[in-house]
């Protein structure tokens, strides 16, 4: 066996792979393996990504070829590469596209040039209920409904589906961007933008039209997505996370396209409007009176002839919306996020029902080009005062936690971040809506939480916008997308237990470029040796696999 001391990898057996993080190739080394491969650990000095099926066929959809990773892993490892691993990614990546969903006169029919796969699928008690018949031992015929169903279990067993069976043309719309905003900023497609519309629509061709992008908060994601319409010119039919998400939206299309209010539905629980550009929120999609009942709402997806589906901050898209995307796969689809990681663990169904991912620009290369804010994340652990030490070590694992995260204590690291921080703009963020209420009263900060009136809550974010006001508390509404430029820090007070998805989106709050240095700080305050902290070492998965430094200081480190 050879060895190489100097390579900063170690690949074992279990497709598991070691990184050294103190090495002068780990930077290098961590973006080139970050496109085949996931992180699941990351302590201080050895970091552990994973190889999975999964995340092969996501860099296979991307062009990526089983010799290139094996070469980039053979190229670093410290040891010789086992076998096993090599033969597994040949066999997963080689599975993408060794089954193709084709459109063969008017007829869905799913082919492969292996007879054995065909064999092997058409025997499936899981998929035949999805097939109308066999044609030849290389070609099953399929119910046109079944379409996304089928491809979601193909996927659970194993082989993933290329599918180039094409879409139906949605009505026309005329859409294109516009070379000036309203305010006359010139309007310009930065590269990655342009690369990331590039390949999720091919050229118009089978192969696009479906899929997902992943970019930072702050890096234009909206405009990829008018950037797409302006390509498919048909009606559309946007998905956002909450009617201020919506609102930006609406605002943004006015701003930077062709289009005017009168072209622009808002279909929300104030509003029923359906246009041939129309933007609804998921809480809209998934209402029912009842768990019993049917989600009445659902019929938005047959309310026009959609050329396409946006799906903005895919990785938070609703169960029920994944079942009626299945019956969907006719339409064009483009999933926006800022990462794929579900705390649900449904990015299979991401994968399946959506697309592949058909772009990924790490966050740390964008903040080299000056595209996003430069961050600089700091975690604070506050000692556990002797008042609720008792209530703690008696209580169950989440309501520890909770008590962990609602640590009065934190209030007095936040009076001296403020200090810190007196000329800047600040968000602070949390979960618990009574710890929120309790900051805003102790330093005289206004609140939005999921209650605010959406018009008070859209004068609080104008007014942060303008400057008149420099300090805003904010619940999880803050998770998603709002649109606040100018705030540089972020105080994170408590969280989703460990939601990698939620640090994705509260760091990406304070992204957007600054002028000056741009630099943003986003502190995480966390209660010392609880149930908080053990979460948070998560959380830091995220920042960590996009390149962060997490820095670790304590509460008299801060006050002093």
């Amino acid at each position: 066996m050879t060895y190489n001391p100097n390579n900063p990898l170690v690949v074992q057996g279990d497709r598991t792979i070691l990184v050294e993080v103190n090495h002068p190739m780990y930077e290098d080394v961590r973006d080139e393996i970050s496109a085949f491969a996931e992180l699941e650990k990351s302590p201080e000095f050895v970091h552990t990504y994973r190889i999975s099926p999964l995340s092969l066929w996501n860099a296979a959809s991307q062009g990526m070829k089983a010799n290139s990773i094996i070469d980039v892993l053979k190229r670093y490892n410290k040891y010789d590469l086992p076998q096993n691993v090599q033969r597994d990614i040949e066999d997963y990546v080689g599975r993408y596209g060794k089954v193709q969903l084709l459109n063969e006169n008017g007829q869905l029919v799913l082919v492969s040039e292996d007879p054995y796969i065909i064999k092997e699928i058409a025997h499936s008690k899981d998929i035949k209920i999805y097939l109308k018949g066999q044609v030849n031992a290389s070609k099953l015929l399929v119910d046109p409904s079944m379409r996304g169903h089928l491809k979601y279990a193909l996927t659970r067993i194993g082989f993933p589906v290329e599918d180039v069976a094409g879409y139906m043309e949605g009505t026309s719309f005329d859409i294109y961007l516009k070379d000036n905003t309203n305010e006359g900023k010139k309007l310009q497609l930065r590269d990655y933008q342009k690369q990331a519309v590039s390949s999720f629509y091919d050229g118009g061709s089978k192969k696009g039209g479906s899929g997902v992008i992943v970019l930072p908060c702050g890096a234009g994601k909206t405009i990829v997505g008018m950037a797409a319409m302006e390509k498919i010119k048909s009606e559309t039919l946007i998905l956002t996370t909450n009617i201020t998400a919506l609102r930006q939206w609406k605002e943004e299309l006015m701003d930077k396209t062709s289009m005017t209010s009168e072209n622009i539905g808002e279909y929300s629980g104030e509003n029923k409007e359906i246009k041939p550009v129309t933007i609804a929120t998921y809480q809209i999609l998934t209402h029912r009176n009842d768990k019993n009942d049917n989600f009445p709402h659902m019929e938005l997806f047959n309310k026009k002839n959609w050329g396409l589906i946006i799906y903005d901050e895919v990785h938070l898209l609703p169960a029920p919306v994944f079942r009626v995307t299945a019956e969907l796969q006719a339409k064009r689809r483009l999933g926006l996020t800022a990462t794929l990681v579900r705390e649900d663990g449904l990015e299979e169904d991401v994968f399946s029902l959506i697309g592949p991912k058909k772009y990924d620009m790490p966050w740390k290369v964008l903040e080299k080009q000056g595209w996003i804010a430069c961050a600089n994340c700091t975690e604070i652990r506050v000692p556990m005062p002797e008042s609720i030490k008792m209530d703690y070590a008696i209580s169950e694992s989440r309501t520890k936690f909770r008590i962990a995260s609602e640590n009065y204590k934190k209030i007095d690291i936040i009076d001296k971040l403020l200090e810190k921080h007196s000329e800047d703009n600040v968000l602070i963020i949390g979960q618990y809506i009574d710890q929120l209420n309790e900051i805003a009263k102790k330093i005289g900060v206004p609140v939005i939480t999921g209650k605010t009136p959406n018009h008070e809550r859209m004068a609080l974010y104008d007014n942060f916008k303008k400057g008149k006001i420099k300090r805003l508390i904010v619940s999880k509404v803050a998770n998603f997308a709002i649109d606040l430029p100018d705030a540089n820090v972020a105080i994170q007070v408590s969280g989703t237990f460990g939601s990698r998805q939620e640090e994705a989106q509260r760091l990406g709050r304070i992204l957007r470029p600054k002028t000056g240095e741009n630099i943003a700080f986003f502190y995480s305050v966390v209660t010392k040796d609880s149930r908080e902290q053990d979460f948070a070492v998560n959380r830091q998965l995220f920042l960590t696999e996009q390149g962060y430094k997490y820095y670790i200081k304590t509460a008299e480190e801060i006050e002093e």
